[in-house]
């Protein structure tokens, strides 16, 4: 299970992050600020100074929803959400083909997330188009949903033929490195717990989620 598509924040909290981001347009600078010596070849986008109060306090909001949402935290483990930018792309303006930094200065990036800030019907292309060994994958967000996905995947944003795109993107650093672990423990773990749903605690799953526990520990970092 490579992706995760979730409904991450509800409409008043939308709208309030909308009206907040595009107080000062004074704000919104270049993308190519951020990105590293290849993305900047490829990026055209603007985005909200980092250092802002406005992206602060919008970032502090993130950070806190996605830490609070168990269906996330048990899909990504997060260790730490960091790199936290907010972007918009008007027409003609795209984020070409690249792979994200490795290693940045917030944290190493193991998976990465977009949340969309804007309806999907807004807005004409702009496209999260994310590429696997023998396919490739398009995703187009509803206003306040999240999509996690590994960060080694190369991706795009493709150009926007009418209308904004606004969105929140970051990095999440997880205690398990690997994808293939983290699909391991998330399916143990959904499964113990529809179990426990089902059928309420027994000597036998508490030898389950023992093994959970242990194998977190054990291929945690």
């Amino acid at each position: 299970m490579n992706y995760l598509t979730h409904q991450l924040l509800i409409k008043e909290e939308i709208e309030s992050l909308v009206i907040n981001l595009n107080k000062d347009v004074d704000l919104w600078e270049d993308g190519k600020k951020t990105a590293g010596s290849h993305a900047s070849k490829v990026k055209n986008n603007l985005q909200l100074d980092r250092n802002s109060e406005i992206s602060k306090k919008a970032s502090f909001l993130i950070k806190k929803k996605i830490l609070s949402n168990p269906l996330i935290k048990s899909f990504a483990l997060p260790k730490t959400i960091h790199g936290i930018i907010f972007t918009k792309s008007f027409e003609n303006m795209e984020y070409g083909r690249h792979i994200d930094n490795p290693f940045m200065s917030s944290g190493r990036s193991d998976l990465s997330f977009t949340i969309s800030l804007t309806e999907k019907s807004s807005y004409k292309g702009g496209e999260l188009n994310i590429e696997e060994m023998n396919s490739e994958k398009h995703f187009k967000l509803d206003a306040g949903e999240i999509l996690i996905y590994p960060s080694h995947f190369l991706h795009s944003v493709k150009k926007v033929k009418e209308g904004e795109r606004l969105v929140c993107v970051g990095w999440i650093e997880s205690y398990v490195k690997s994808s293939e672990e983290r699909e391991y423990l998330f399916d143990l773990e959904a499964g113990a717990k529809g179990l426990l749903a089902k059928n309420g605690r027994s000597d036998e799953l508490d030898l389950i989620f023992k093994s959970y526990s242990n194998f977190l520990r054990l291929l945690g970092s």
